[in-house]
This record gives C-alpha cells, sequence and structure tokens, in this order.
C-alpha cells in the first residue's frame, strides 16, 4: 500500500486528492469499446451468441443453458450441512431485516375532498446477477433473492457463470431454491445481462436487472439501462475504507483490509489514521496474514490499488471519508457512534472493533450490494424498495373538486395549457349545472 501524508493540510484536503484516491477502473469509452459488441451480438442472435461468449469467456461449451429441477435437487445433498446452517441463519436474519421494510399504504386527506396515497407494487420481472468467476458468490443470491421474494416478485430469474465443466457451484443452486428462484441459467458476464435486458429463445427479457460485477458487467448495465432496461445502481469493484484511531487493534484492521483485497484484482481499500505507528502495525500484519489467504496473488494486486493515508485528526478523516464515499466504511475507532453520525456518503457502516464488515457481507441482515466508485454520494444499498413501484392514487369527491378546481385552473393558464384546465372547468361547470 502506498503510504500518504495530508496532516499538514490542516483538516483540509490537498488539491488533486482525486487523482490520487482514484478507483482503479478502465476507463469507460475502452470498456464500452468491448462491451457493446457483445451486447449488439446477443440482442441480434440470441442463443447461439451466448453460447459462443460463454466458450470464448468460460471456455466451456454449453448445450443447455437452463438449470434443471433434477440438477437443483441434486445440488442439495452436495451442500455440507453445517453450510446449510451457516445459510439459514444468514437467511433468516436477512430476512428479518429486510421485511422490516415493507411499508402500509397510508391514505392522506390533503384538504376535504381529496384524498391521497402510495401503494408499493412489485417489479414483475427481475434478473439475478451473481458473479461466480473466481469465487461463487451464494450470498450474493441471499442477498437479492430475499428481497425479490418479500416484495413479491412474480418472476425471479438468476444467471451466473458456470465453471469448466459448464456446472454452477452446489451452494449457488441451493440458496437459489431457497430464496424462490423460478428460474437459473449458467450464463455470466456481459452475455448474461445482454440476455436477461434484450431476451433470448430461453432466457426471458426482464424488466430490472440486480447485481455487482466486475467492470464490464457494471458497463454493460449501464448501457442496456440506455435502452430502456432498468438497473439497480452502479456496483462494481468492491472497496473498503478503515478509520482507525490509536485504539484500534492492527490485527483486525489488516484482517479487514484482506477481506476486501481478496475480492478482485480491482479492488481498493483505504486505511485512514492519523499515527505512524498504526500504519506501521497495520502493514506488518498485512504482510503476515497475507500467507494465510488462498487468493494471496490477488489480494496482493489490489493493495497495488490501495493507500494508508495520514490525517490530523479524526474531523479531516471524516472529510476525506465523505468525500471518498466508500462502498463499505468501517470506524475502528473508540467513539464510533459519535463519529457515525458524520458519516454523509458511505454504502454500509461497520462500527467500533468488533464489526467486521465479513458479517455485514454474509450474515448480519443488512444488504451486501452496494454502491462502488464514489456513488454513495447519491445512491443506497438494495433493499425491499428496490424490487417494488410506488404507484401514487388520488381520489376527489365533487366537493373536493369544487375547493381545488379554481386554484389548477389558474395555473394552467397560467403556464398557457388550456387543456389542463378545461378538464377541470368542465367538471365544474357540469356540477354547476347539475
Amino acid at each position: 500500500m502506498e503510504i500518504i501524508d495530508w496532516r499538514s493540510f490542516n483538516g483540509s484536503l490537498p488539491d488533486g486528492w482525486e487523482a490520487k484516491l482514484e478507483r482503479p477502473v478502465t476507463h469507460i469509452l475502452s470498456l464500452e469499446s468491448t462491451v457493446s459488441p457483445i451486447l449488439k451480438e446477443v440482442r441480434e442472435k440470441g442463443d447461439e451468441a451466448v453460447r459462443r461468449f460463454t466458450l470464448m469467456f468460460d471456455k466451456v461449451r454449453l448445450e443447455n443453458l437452463e438449470v434443471d429441477d433434477k440438477e437443483i435437487q441434486l445440488a442439495d445433498s452436495l451442500v455440507p450441512s453445517e453450510l446449510k446452517k451457516a445459510i439459514e441463519m444468514a437467511r433468516s436474519n436477512i430476512t428479518d431485516f429486510h421485511k422490516s421494510q415493507l411499508q402500509t399504504s397510508e391514505f392522506v386527506e390533503t384538504m376535504p375532498g381529496l384524498r391521497c396515497w402510495r401503494r408499493n407494487s412489485p417489479i414483475e420481472k427481475v434478473g439475478l446477477y451473481i458473479p461466480g468467476g473466481t469465487a461463487p458468490l451464494f450470498s450474493t443470491l441471499l442477498m437479492l433473492g430475499i428481497p425479490a421474494s418479500i416484495a413479491g416478485c412474480r418472476e425471479i430469474v438468476v444467471c451466473s457463470p458456470p465453471d469448466t465443466m459448464g456446472n454452477l457451484h452446489p451452494a449457488i443452486l441451493y440458496t437459489a431454491r431457497l430464496v424462490g428462484a423460478t428460474r437459473v441459467f449458467r450464463v455470466g458476464g456481459v452475455q448474461a445481462i445482454a440476455a436477461m435486458a434484450y431476451g433470448t429463445e430461453t432466457i426471458p427479457k426482464l424488466f430490472k436487472i440486480f447485481g455487482p460485477g466486475n467492470q464490464y458487467v457494471m458497463c454493460a448495465k449501464q448501457l442496456v439501462q440506455k435502452d430502456g432496461v432498468a438497473i439497480d445502481m452502479p456496483a462494481g469493484p468492491s472497496e473498503l475504507a478503515v478509520y482507525a484511531d490509536h485504539t484500534a487493534n492492527p490485527a483486525f484492521v489488516a484482517a479487514d483490509l484482506l477481506s476486501q483485497a481478496e475480492h478482485g484484482v480491482d479492488s481498493q481499500v483505504i486505511l485512514v489514521c492519523s499515527s505512524d505507528d498504526m500504519v506501521d502495525a497495520v502493514l506488518l500484519e498485512l504482510n503476515s496474514q497475507l500467507n494465510h489467504i488462498h487468493r494471496k496473488q490477488i489480494a496482493i494486486r489490489a493493495l497495488e490499488n490501495s493507500k494508508a493515508i495520514l490525517m490530523q485528526d479524526e474531523q479531516q478523516a471524516m472529510n476525506l471519508i465523505n468525500n471518498y464515499a466508500p462502498e463499505h466504511l468501517i470506524l475502528a475507532c473508540e467513539n464510533a457512534g459519535e463519529l457515525a453520525l458524520m458519516v454523509r456518503n458511505a454504502g454500509s457502516v461497520f462500527l467500533g472493533h468488533y464489526s467486521p464488515e465479513s458479517v455485514g457481507d454474509y450474515a448480519a441482515g443488512t444488504n451486501h450490494v452496494l454502491p462502488t466508485n464514489g456513488h454513495a454520494r447519491a445512491y443506497g444499498g438494495l433493499s425491499v424498495d428496490s424490487f417494488q413501484k410506488k404507484i401514487t392514487f388520488q381520489e376527489l369527491t365533487n366537493a373536493g373538486l369544487k375547493g381545488i378546481g379554481p386554484a389548477v385552473e389558474l395555473m394552467a393558464a397560467a403556464e398557457g395549457l388550456q387543456g389542463h384546465a378545461l378538464a377541470v372547468s368542465i367538471r365544474l361547470r357540469g356540477n354547476a349545472s347539475s
């Protein structure tokens, strides 16, 4: 990790700090030049293009794109019972947290005879993209499938990349059944996003696409959005910021940094603190702990994209963090509750020394599909609301229209929209003559 010392800037951030903390993403034009032709091919040639790109990128020739019931039932016997118990605990916590997000319609009488209300309506057909290239993220299926089911989505379609034998990890298939997925396809990458966006002979066209992915998947989601397909959010390579004060445990902090660095070579982790000793201790722990993880080489490359930043105090540190807007934020400090009130921009926040980010990734109950690349400035994490539309209703009585009608007529006339005024006045005249 590169060490940066900004303590001399007296609470402010130096000019050009954004460039110093730029995420390791490929230039958007370069991504689009790669992704656009794949989207076009799948849109025009359907399953044939999906199979061709799966052979090209995943090195497997697929006969059947869809996973059948027999494979899903077989997966049940291949998942160890202890893992099933862990998945069930996570499912229970995630369900409880997301059920609390359900809202009932509230009727508001804005004036006598005029009643307004809003109703939640599920998105009928949703597609869930589950990364599975370097790690089978069945936890992401919990995070997407549970709120989709709670929201009442009628079709819940899952796409995930196959292994070199053309199979999906048993835990993904087991979890798909657990969360109520209606169909599962062994398709990943840009071709999966294209298939769900435009439809093929086998894969249905869906109304909204969810799920994280690499830079190419994220670019594909953003491009199909231009064609009228809704997406959840810009959720790309994982990232984490940790603010550590003098009470932080360097071993804990290093483990947290590694937990995100091992996601992929394009991940980024940021350590923010005010002590040289803390930075040195964390870096020493990182070097030691790297030897205990299987994805060491991936983590090493991610750490090359990462920074340890020395700040003057917690005010300057929080200023940096809010401007950086991390996907995940750990406040490893003695006054985490107080600093939490200062957080304006972050996807999900973990307070204190015993709240590792990995618990949120798997089983705490909160959702781990979160905005990345600074999008936490404007987006929040996934929720039940993400799978629903808000439809508003209004109902007026004769008296209600008489009360509000003249104001609407005046406003419509002032904007030069006589048709709007007429829709009111014709009713008022009708009322007067009756």
